[in-house]
């Protein structure tokens, strides 16, 4: 028997993925088909399965779209082949989103389905802009128009009347006919002196607001261009957002940074700039992959009764190693006696969330503070295992070694340089100072920059470098450029303390 399909029409909430509701974020996990607008922002995509179908059918104004009875048409098709389908729909998919039509034709064809609301713009977007839509000072009332009815429309269907009566309104996509708006307003009783708000791209890191009143906002917006999707505020609230505005006075808001590190590692510093308020730009220069065998890790975890110390030198080291001694079946009973170091917190932290006791940890966070902190025992003839890139530095085996320890170093991953699809287009930003600042965590990640983008003067003379240290301060130097940021202690949440405190002393 074949397995019945169903669909989710899932409110993806206005563009801050945060604002993704619990319920909506698990059906979308379970999806085995995403179809999804140009509003959505892309990174919800990531809460789907990696194997699920993604499908585009965006809506925007200039380009050519998908027709509504095509999406209808995809929605149904997809179910009746047994899938579990996700309708990614902007906002609310019953607030302007044309949700209550996909939801007639699934029940028009026997589709099973549920609604999940979503946080939607009416709200939202002002919130982000500081702008209450109502408040027992200004406001008991309000009401929410579109900007811009269908065309075909003989008559409007609006009661500019009780728009004109109403203390806030609330436009949705109204930036193309917000000229003819204002004048309706005025026509039937409305104020020319009314506040007015106009939110392009609310609830995301490229938040623009322009304020004004019924009567300039329109020349405002001719002196200072408004993309959509924009939310149009009309009324007293709007004066609120002297006192409340909280979203843009972020201190990295209006900053576009690019992270360069391995995308599956990029979530935390991703996370933390974005807190503050940065637009992130995800380029990851490297990749983490398995060894091209595992017998040489194998071979020493098999043999761990034999070491004295396990020293890791990264996170990955870590996660790869362990993964490998749970795949052979060893019993955490096993490392009884094993002392471990750690270069970093971050590698630390790893260690000691798996049960596990950190033995050393240099203060300074690198190579040279764990070969400091040896040189004060004795570890002649002790046998010390190094589980680490395949390509790293050689200052501590070597100097380990001098000091009359018996060091193995195997090869616990391998980093690689991936393939990057807009590394033109990053260019190009460098290159018009369009990037205020590009990060990098580690050696490889600066080494790999420089080599997607070559030495080209016009880009190294607009970028602006933050480094997790010295080590990868010293890999930008190599290329020609003296790096603005080089943070003291080696972590992301430092890393971007620095990047703050960086923005806040040049303005």
């Amino acid at each position: 028997m074949n397995r019945k399909g169903k669909v989710y029409l899932i409110g993806a909430g206005p563009g801050d993925p945060g604002l993704l509701t619990i319920k909506g974020k698990d059906c979308l996990t379970k999806a085995d088909v995403v179809i999804y607008d140009y509003l959505v922002n892309p990174k919800l995509l990531r809460h789907a399965k990696p194997e699920a179908e993604r499908i585009y059918v965006g809506k925007r104004r200039g380009h050519k779209e998908l027709p509504q009875d095509e999406i209808n048409r995809l929605l149904v098709d997809k179910a009746r082949e047994g899938n579990i389908v996700a309708r990614l729909k902007g906002g609310d998919p019953f607030i302007f989103g044309r949700g209550g039509e996909e939801a007639e034709e699934l029940a028009r064809h026997g589709i099973p389905f549920e609604i999940i609301p979503g946080v939607t713009s009416v709200s939202a977007v002002p919130a982000y802009a500081g702008i209450p839509i109502t408040h027992r000072d200004f406001t008991s009332s309000f009401v929410v128009a579109t900007g811009h009815e269908d065309p075909k429309k003989e008559k409007s269907r609006l009661s500019w009347e009780n728009l004109a009566k109403t203390e806030t309104v609330v436009f949705l996509m109204g930036v193309k006919n917000i000229e003819e708006n204002m004048r309706k307003l005025v026509e039937f009783g409305k104020p020319r002196e009314t506040p007015v708000a106009i939110i392009s791209w609310g609830t995301h890191p490229a938040q623009r607001t322009v304020t004004g009143t019924i009567g300039d906002v329109v020349e405002l917006v001719k002196a200072n261009p408004v993309k959509a999707p924009a939310v149009i505020v009309v009324g007293e609230v709007v004066r609120l957002r002297d006192v409340i505005n909280w979203f843009e006075t972020k201190p990295l808001f209006g900053k576009k940074v690019l992270v360069t590190r391995a995308r599956k590692q990029s979530g935390p510093l991703v996370e933390l700039l974005e807190a503050e308020g940065a637009e992130v730009i995800e380029f990851p220069t490297i990749e983490v992959f398995p060894p091209d065998s595992w017998d040489e890790l194998d071979g020493a975890i098999r043999n761990l009764n034999n070491y004295h110390w396990v020293i890791f030198t990264s996170v990955n080291g870590v996660h790869f190693f362990f993964e490998r001694f749970r795949s052979l079946k060893k019993d955490i009973r096993e490392l009884k006696g094993i002392k471990f170091a750690a270069i970093g917190e971050p590698t630390a932290k790893e260690i000691a969330g798996l049960g596990l006791a950190i033995d050393m940890i240099p203060a300074d966070f690198k190579a040279e503070g764990l070969l400091e902190n040896f040189r004060k025992g004795d570890i002649r003839g002790k046998k010390i295992l190094i589980p680490r890139a395949k390509e790293a530095r050689e200052i501590l085996p070597e100097e380990l070694h001098r000091l009359g320890a018996d060091v193995s170093v195997v090869t616990a991953y391998q980093t690689k340089k991936p393939l990057i699809d807009n590394v033109a287009e990053v260019r190009q930003m460098l290159k018009r100072g369009r990037i205020d600042l590009v990060t990098f965590t580690s050696p490889s990640t600066a080494k790999n920059f420089f080599s997607l983008l070559g030495r080209d003067e016009k880009v190294l003379s607009n970028l602006v470098t933050a480094c997790i240290g010295p080590i990868t301060a010293d890999t930008v130097r190599k290329f020609g450029k003296e790096p603005e940021i080089i943070c003291k202690k080696y972590t992301v949440e430092d890393l971007v303390k620095e990047v703050v405190h960086y923005f806040e002393n040049i303005e």
